[in-house]
């Protein structure tokens, strides 16, 4: 079993900052690409941003150039820099992991922290 625990959210200012981080542990025999997701009330779940095990990072356009994910591989972490935070990034913020074991994968998430940003 995979334990994945999120930290760093909470109220900021338009315009503000956030580090949202996640601690993976557990059964972790092969770490894959970990990434966070968001979901704002009313709205489906999506991406924000990805990152694989050697470092290959996707965003969400939405984010681009405002937000920097990365991980630390050593510890099983990955984080999640937000700038220029504006009202519509307002979501539950949730950590995913995906594990390999032997030929399968298995994705894991975090129960998530609340970012909201408003003046």
């Amino acid at each position: 079993q995979v334990q994945l625990v999120e930290s760093g959210g909470g109220l900021v200012q338009p315009g503000g900052s956030l580090r949202l981080s996640c601690v993976a542990s557990g059964s972790l025999f092969r770490l894959n690409a970990m990434g966070w997701y968001r979901q704002a009330p009313g709205k489906q779940r999506e991406l924000v941003a990805l990152i694989t095990n050697g470092g290959t990072t996707d965003y969400a356009d939405s984010v681009k150039g405002r937000f920097t994910i990365s991980r630390d591989n050593a510890k099983d972490t990955v984080s999640l820099q937000m700038n220029s935070l504006k009202p519509e990034d307002t979501a539950v913020y949730y950590c995913k992991a995906n594990v390999r074991y032997g030929r399968y994968d298995f994705d894991y998430w975090g129960q998530g922290t609340q970012v909201t940003v408003s003046s």
